[in-house]
């Protein structure tokens, strides 16, 4: 399920989260709610596509991955994973459950 949520400052913020909870993909903050919405359909529509992921290491020795639109720009990034068996996994599960999951706006609380 995708999340939308405003942080203290007022940016838009998206997550993807699995069925037990656990936050999978995020976004960066966008400024108007319906750019955010336009984030959420780029997930959608470029997590089907496995080679818009990019895996990687990070200085904490942790693995995470980040997805990016055709043009090349950042779409959402992952939380950490301890392996990238763990992280590609999670690159899995994201292109399994994105395109069919639906959006709840915890915005307007």
């Amino acid at each position: 399920m995708f999340e939308i949520f405003k942080d203290k400052e007022g940016a838009f913020f998206f997550r993807l989260k699995e069925k037990n909870g656990q936050i999978i993909l995020e976004s960066d903050g966008y400024t108007q709610k319906t750019n955010c919405q336009k984030g959420i359909s780029s997930v959608k529509r470029n997590s089907k596509n496995e080679d818009r992921f990019e895996v990687k290491q990070a200085s904490n020795k942790k693995w995470m991955f980040s997805l990016k639109s055709g043009n090349g720009q950042l779409v959402g990034t992952s939380s950490y994973f301890d392996s990238e068996t763990d992280a590609k996994n999670g690159i899995r599960t994201v292109m399994k459950t994105a395109p069919v999951s639906e959006t709840v706006d915890l915005s307007k609380k």
